[in-house]
C-alpha cells in the first residue's frame, strides 16, 4: 500500500476539478478572444474562475492574472516590478527562498541590480532585525516566501509588509505552499503581489495566478497580444484556468467547513508516533507558526534519503541533493543553522486532505522500521 506524504511537492487533481475541466477539453473549445458564442462562453468561464481565485485570497477579480504556473507568476512579479521602476535597483529577499523566487533575483543581480538577502533564525523564520537593517528607501521590491516549502514555517509577512510600506517598497510573497492550506487575505497581510501554483492545491500542473494589487505597475515579461490586461500575452489555457478556479472554490469550502484542525491533528499524531519510537528525532522549525500539514523531521544518525529508500511504501521527500557518490544537505536547513550531518537526516512529510488516520499509523510504523534498519 502506497502512502502519499508529498503534497508539498504536488497534489492529485481533485475529481471535482477534473469534472469542471472536461467540457473545456471537449466541446467548449472556443478561443476566449473570439466574439462568437463559443468564444464568449470560454471568456465567461475564465472570468468565473478569476472570481473564484480572488475569493479564496480576499482579492478583487480584476487583480488576478492567470499564468502558466507559480514560477511564471513569481518571475512576473519580481522581474516585472523591478523593470518597471528604473529608479530603484535594489531588492530584498531571504536566504530560504524557493528557486522560483531566488533565480529571478539572481538574474537581476547579473543585470547589475543589488540583491540583499535576509538571514534565517534556527526556528526557520527570517531575522526581523536584519530585515529592518536591509529594507530602506532605496529598495524597489521585497520578495519573500510565505510558507517555506521544505520546513512549512510561516514567515512574518504582515510585519515585513508594514516595514516595506514604511519605506515605499512593494511586497511580493510566494504563496505556492500556503494558498489552500491556510486562510489568506491579501488585505490583512498587506501584500502587493502574491504567487499561486495550481498543482499545490489539487489543480493541474501548468497553471497558476498572480495577484497584483490595483494601481501596481508591472513591465510584461513576455511580449505578444493583450491577454490578461496586457500583463500575460498568449491565448488563455481555458480548461486549466477553469480547473484552478474550481480548486480554489473547493479549498475555500474546505477551510470554511473544516478549518485546519483535522490535518493539523493528523500531522501531530504522525510526529508523536515517531517521537515515541525514535530517540533523538527532531522537528525542524517554529512550533506553531507553520503549515498544519507539514513536518520536516530529522532522523538521528542516518541519511533521510536512505530511510526513504528503505521505506518505499511511504512517498515523501528530502531536501538533500545527490552528486555521484556525495550527498549534500538542504541549503535551506543549513541557512537555518542546522549542521550538515544533522540536516542530512531530514525527511519532509506533507499530508493532504485525503490522508487518513490509518495512513498516519502505517507511515509511522514503516518509517520507524526503516530507520531502525538503516541505523543498525
Amino acid at each position: 500500500m502506497t502512502i502519499y506524504l508529498d503534497h508539498n511537492a504536488t497534489t492529485p487533481v481533485a475529481s471535482g476539478v477534473l469534472d469542471a475541466m472536461l467540457p473545456f477539453l471537449r466541446e467548449e473549445f472556443g478561443n476566449p478572444s473570439s466574439s462568437h458564442a463559443l468564444g464568449r462562453r470560454a471568456r465567461d468561464a475564465i472570468e468565473n474562475a478569476r472570481a473564484q481565485v480572488a475569493a479564496l485570497i480576499g482579492a478583487r477579480p480584476d487583480e488576478i492574472v492567470f499564468t502558466g504556473g507559480g514560477t511564471e507568476a513569481s518571475n512576473m512579479a519580481i522581474r516585472g516590478t523591478m523593470l518597471a521602476n528604473a529608479d530603484k535597483r535594489t531588492l530584498v529577499t531571504s536566504t530560504i527562498e524557493h528557486p522560483a523566487t531566488d533565480e529571478p533575483c539572481e538574474w537581476l543581480a547579473r543585470q547589475g541590480y543589488t540583491v540583499h538577502r535576509i538571514g534565517a533564525r534556527p526556528d526557520g523564520r527570517i531575522d526581523m532585525a536584519e530585515a529592518r537593517r536591509l529594507i530602506g528607501k532605496d529598495v524597489g521590491l521585497v520578495t519573500l516566501i510565505h510558507a517555506q516549502n521544505e520546513t512549512g514555517v510561516l514567515q512574518p509577512v504582515s510585519e515585513i509588509a508594514a516595514l516595506a510600506r514604511e519605506h515605499g517598497a512593494p511586497l511580493h510573497i510566494d504563496a505556492a505552499q500556503s494558498v489552500g492550506k491556510i486562510a489568506i487575505d491579501v488585505e490583512a497581510l498587506g501584500v502587493d503581489l502574491l504567487s499561486i501554483a495550481g498543482h499545490k492545491l489539487y489543480a493541474p500542473k501548468g497553471v497558476g495566478a498572480l495577484y497584483v494589487r490595483r494601481g501596481r505597475t508591472l513591465e510584461p515579461v513576455l511580449r505578444g497580444a493583450g491577454q490578461e490586461s496586457g500583463r500575460r500575452p498568449g491565448t488563455e489555457n481555458v480548461p486549466y484556468i477553469v480547473g484552478l478556479g474550481e480548486a480554489c472554490r473547493l479549498a475555500a469550502l474546505r477551510l470554511r467547513e473544516q478549518g485546519t484542525q483535522i490535518i493539523a491533528a493528523l500531522a501531530g499524531d504522525l510526529y508523536a508516533r515517531l517521537q515515541s519510537e525514535i530517540p533523538g528525532v527532531e522537528l525542524v522549525g517554529h512550533g506553531s507558526e507553520r503549515l498544519p500539514n507539514t513536518l520536516n523531521v530529522l532522523f538521528p544518525r542516518v541519511s533521510g534519503r536512505k530511510v526513504l529508500e528503505a521505506c518505499p511504501d511511504v512517498v515523501a521527500s528530502t531536501g538533500s541533493a545527490c552528486h555521484a557518490d556525495h550527498e549534500s544537505a538542504s541549503a535551506v536547513l543549513r541557512a537555518c543553522g542546522i549542521a550538515e550531518d544533522k540536516a542530512l537526516g531530514a525527511v519532509r512529510l506533507s499530508l493532504g486532505f485525503h490522508t487518513t488516520a490509518n495512513d498516519v499509523k502505517l507511515a509511522a510504523t514503516a518509517l520507524t522500521d526503516a530507520w531502525r534498519r538503516v541505523a543498525a
